[in-house]
């Protein structure tokens, strides 16, 4: 992210306008990390959002994430985060939870316009240029044409 500190404020902005109330956790054991606790204990941690029915997102942020994070919505607007690379729960449920807030606060961000830019005619002079010595390389490859005029 190219500004940090504002990227930092959006996350905390989120947090504090979502608070944990709107999230669903839903937990199973995991492949992952965790020895023999891995056959026993469960988790991996799936979190879940439901984007349309949040009253705390307006209609254009609910349309924002829908296409940005269309990848990771069911059909019913249920966004998904899933974590499973720590051994505990508590960790993968703290890690799904950032991993969340930074999903949001990206898709929430707004695209900047690319404004188009003119080609300079210096730009223009030597393309132009640069086509004609091509042109020419090639014209002088050519067979010169054999006559027999003896």
């Amino acid at each position: 992210m190219a500004n940090c500190f504002v990227h930092q404020r959006r996350v905390a902005s989120l947090k504090r306008r979502l608070g944990a109330h709107f999230l669903i956790f839903e937990f199973a054991r995991s492949g992952g990390p965790g020895g023999q606790n891995v056959n026993k204990v469960s988790t991996q941690v799936t979190l879940w959002f439901d984007v349309r029915g949040c009253p705390a997102l307006k209609s254009s942020e609910k349309a924002a994430l829908g296409r940005e994070l269309k990848g990771r919505m069911t059909n019913q607007g249920w966004l998904r985060v899933t974590s499973r690379k720590h051994r505990t729960q508590y960790a993968n449920r703290r890690a799904a939870t950032e991993r969340f807030y930074e999903l949001l606060a990206i898709a929430l961000t707004p695209r900047k316009r690319r404004v188009p830019t003119r080609v300079s005619a210096n730009q223009k002079r030597r393309r132009l240029d640069e086509k004609r010595r091509l042109g020419e390389k090639k014209r002088s490859r050519r067979s010169q044409g054999v006559t027999d005029d003896d």
